[in-house]
């Protein structure tokens, strides 16, 4: 599967998931940082990547439909330090064997995943 990170996850996120077997890049990898949303979601729907992110915006589905996306993941730490953002992705990562991430929206909790079509 292919995933792009957004600018405000670690790099540590990219070399899980590429560990685990996926193609991830970051915003930083393609010089999207800095750029608007609206931007990354673009580069991310034309590339079919799933997007990773902390940022609310992305949960939107006004905004960002989840039916226009292979997918969406926004992460929800309680505390965004490097591990618990890590223990989000492997949370998903795992999920990903049951559940089917094109277009839905997934927010990741530290005790659930609400996912949203």
């Amino acid at each position: 599967m292919k995933f792009k990170t957004d600018e405000n996850l670690p790099s540590e996120v990219v070399d899980l998931l590429n560990r685990h077997g996926h193609d991830a890049v970051s915003v930083f990898d393609q010089q999207l940082a800095g750029h608007p949303d609206q931007d990354v979601a673009i580069v991310c729907r034309y590339e079919e990547r799933v997007i990773v992110t902390l940022d609310l915006d992305f949960s939107d589905i006004r905004v960002y439909p989840p039916q226009d996306y292979y997918g969406i993941i926004v992460l929800r730490p309680n505390a965004q330090t490097v591990v618990r953002i890590e223990r989000l992705v492997t949370r998903a990562l795992a999920a990903l064997e049951d559940q089917a991430i094109a277009r839905r929206l997934w927010i990741v909790e530290e005790h659930r995943i609400r996912i949203r079509e």
